[in-house]
């Protein structure tokens, strides 16, 4: 695996930098904002993002791309990550509800769905997590029952990110009951001002409109809302998992809180104790590790190779990193880790969300034990 950036990747990363630090202030943070206000300038910037194409420069030109590589993505999403993620919930457009439909998507699909992502005129959420189904996705009750013209959705999503902002619901419900848990299921692109869907905010320690409860009840869905084949969403599923797990630089949030906590203890002269300068020390290991990880993912893609399980490995590390850099800042901070605004009490968040988020560190524990380690799905 070569280390050195290519001229034009280097190149971008300094054009993006130079853009991002013209538009926005000194350590701006998206997530630090009021709702409304976090939304407005969410998707304002957006809009300035897709006129240079960089909301979506991996993608094909036709679909309003710029064709770039992996590398090029992963650029994208580190910088955006280390300048406070202006773009919020824009990310899912981009890292895996369009890359989804490139894939799966029809023609017309394409040319309605793509060019609205790609413009930044659209916010999509994911209908994913049930009450009874989060880690084990396969096991989601949501139902699309064809009843000879359109198919009725019945059932219920829960921590849907963004789902009070988003114009679109790229949701999962099971076409038949009878099949096997991962057999069963399909893909909708559900309009979320459809009658009968209801959207409520979920309270959480994060930003107001950050979760949410999503009920169908009764949605009417032609077939065109359909992505894919009936009954087989699940593979088209595993692949934009591997988009999800991948397709935010975690590692690089978590390398930024790190940098400033290192620095607080630096003028503090905290350094010279030793479990202080051993909590840093580990929270850089663990960082690095999951960079390197995820530079091997990018790596394995830009050369036509299947990276999932090694998606699954990084995943792990990048919960592993989080969990590390927030024990380090509670060492720097002590009891003031604790209070609004702190270094500790932003990291417990994302800490706490990581190890969750796209399935808990126990079931990434598991894929790997057994499609890493244990030869796959017997």
């Amino acid at each position: 695996m070569d280390f050195e950036w290519a001229p034009e990747e280097a190149e971008f990363r300094h054009d993006l930098k130079t853009f991002l630090e013209a538009e926005l202030p000194e350590n701006f943070d998206a997530f630090a904002m009021e709702p409304d206000e976090q939304k407005a300038f969410s998707k304002a910037f957006a809009v300035k993002l897709a006129e240079k194409r960089w909301l979506t420069p991996a993608w094909p030109k036709e679909y309003g791309g710029l064709a770039q590589g992996p590398w090029q993505q992963l650029i994208l999403s580190e910088e955006m990550v280390a300048h406070g993620e202006p773009r919020t919930a824009q990310y899912m457009c981009v890292n895996w509800v369009g890359p989804a439909l490139i894939l799966a998507g029809n023609e017309e699909q394409k040319a309605y769905h793509l060019s609205r992502i790609s413009r930044g005129d659209v916010v999509w959420c994911q209908g994913f997590s049930e009450p009874g189904a989060g880690s084990d996705l396969a096991a989601l009750r949501t139902k699309a029952t064809w009843d000879g013209s359109e198919y009725v959705i019945e059932g219920e999503k829960v921590w849907t990110s963004y789902a009070d902002t988003a114009d679109f619901c790229f949701l999962l419900a099971r076409t038949d009951p009878d099949a096997r848990k991962h057999h069963g299921i399909s893909i909708f692109l559900v309009p979320t001002d459809a009658p009968g869907l209801t959207i409520s905010e979920i309270p959480s320690i994060f930003s107001a409109g950050t979760f949410n409860q999503c009920v169908f009840d009764g949605v009417r869905a032609p077939e065109a809302w359909r992505l894919g084949p009936e009954n087989g969403g699940w593979p088209i599923i595993r692949q934009l998992l591997v988009n999800e797990r991948v397709g935010v630089a975690r590692f690089r949030r978590a390398a930024e809180t790190l940098d400033r906590a290192a620095e607080a203890a630096r003028e503090a002269g905290l350094l010279a104790d030793p479990v202080i300068a051993q909590a840093l020390a580990m929270a850089r290991a663990a960082c690095e590790a999951a960079r390197v990880l995820i530079y091997r993912v990018v790596d394995q893609r830009a050369k036509g190779e299947a990276p999932e399980e090694t998606a699954y490995v990084y995943r792990v590390a990048t919960i592993r990193a989080e969990r590390a850099v927030y024990e380090a800042t509670v060492q720097v901070e002590g009891s003031g880790a604790l209070l609004k605004g702190s270094f500790g009490a932003q990291q417990f968040g994302h800490a706490l969300a990581s190890g969750v988020a796209t399935g808990t560190l126990e079931m990434q524990l598991n894929l790997i034990a057994r499609d890493v380690i244990g030869g796959g799905r017997k």
